[in-house]
């Protein structure tokens, strides 16, 4: 799988943040983890100068590089990430490079910046190109919570993304007895669909509430036969115990119904998973759904044993905010 189809682990939405940076002088920090993607306003300016849509640092006159240290909204294990440099053309880096560290609790800054601190190299200094989406994979396979990210000499990123695979705490959520096996903040992952035309896979596992419309998965018009379908995979196997469908926002266009079918494939691939001859045992059988509605359901459950993954269909077409499944763990 192509590490962008992951997680955003530094994602604003799932709590990512830009703690500190040595300098940003013409934009802010903050701006590096939003969601939304970077614009240009021609005209606009502040009082220190072309206002950006980024984090850029001032023109550097001494030797060394700028630098900032983001917290993961998800700690987890990085796969790659995209430099996005739209929009900065003549004074984008040269440079970059990415370290991590993994912290227990909520490091200060003066935790962050010390020199005690053990940052583990995950990208080496690399070339970067302007107005352009730079991707670069990362082969690290332990739990990182922060990331120091540096630019050489200075200059102007538009966005950073960090994909990779979410890593709970564990130990702590098996204390807390049922748990969301599809949630992403618990390391499951939409890992295909039929079509997300209008909002993407990944929303539906999102934490919290949708915010509007755009913030659900949403396919476009069917104009023929058949219907639309996820293939989720569980943060981990287990048994299934309550459902929550959440049709918030969608009014004019939620689906007719739904079905939830679940396997015990932990090592299957997305080529078996869709594959027609793959078998699927149902779990919630095809329900009628309502506009703007969080539907629940237990006792129209049918008891699947173990799962490890979900189809989720909908028919025949349309948007649905969010998707709970909650179960207990078997390990």
């Amino acid at each position: 799988m192509n590490f962008t189809e992951l997680i955003d682990l530094a994602s604003e939405r799932l709590g990512g943040a830009v703690l500190v940076a040595n300098d940003d002088f013409f934009a802010p920090k903050e701006n590096l983890l939003k969601d939304s993607a970077p614009i240009f306003i021609a005209d606009k300016y502040t009082d220190r100068g072309k206002w950006m849509d980024g984090w850029e640092s001032r023109r550097r006159r001494t030797p060394g590089f700028d630098w900032c240290i983001i917290r993961l909204g998800l700690p987890g294990i990085v796969r790659g990430i995209v430099v996005d440099t739209s929009f900065f053309r003549g004074n984008y880096p040269e440079h970059c490079s990415l370290e991590g560290a993994t912290f227990s609790g909520v490091p200060t800054e003066q935790d962050l910046t010390s020199d005690d601190v053990q940052w583990v190299p995950l990208l080496p200094q690399v070339q970067l190109s302007g107005d352009s989406q730079n991707p670069f994979p990362i082969s690290y396979n332990e739990r990182i919570t922060h990331l120091r990210f540096k630019i050489y000499p200075d200059g102007g990123v538009a966005r950073l993304r960090v994909y990779g695979e979410v890593v709970p705490d564990w130990d702590q959520l098996k204390r807390a007895g049922y748990i969301d096996l599809a949630a992403a903040e618990n390391g499951a992952l939409v890992l295909s669909c039929s079509d997300m035309f209008f909002g993407h896979r990944h929303n539906l596992i999102m934490p919290g509430r949708a915010a509007n419309m755009s913030d659900g998965w949403e396919t476009k018009r069917r104009r023929g036969p058949g219907h639309d379908w996820a293939i989720i995979k569980l943060a981990k196997p287990g048994e299934i115990k309550r459902i929550e469908v959440d049709t918030s926002h969608f009014k004019g266009n939620f689906p007719e119904s739904c079905l939830l079918e679940a396997c015990n494939r932990a090592d299957a691939t997305i080529e078996t998973l869709t594959d027609l001859s793959t078998p699927w045992s149902s779990v919630l059988p095809r329900t009628k759904l309502q506009a703007h509605t969080r539907h629940f359901f237990d006792q129209e459950l049918s008891d699947t044993g173990v799962a490890s993954h979900l189809r989720f269909s909908i028919f025949p077409d349309g948007g649905v905010s969010r998707l709970r499944v909650y179960g207990t763990l078997i390990e």
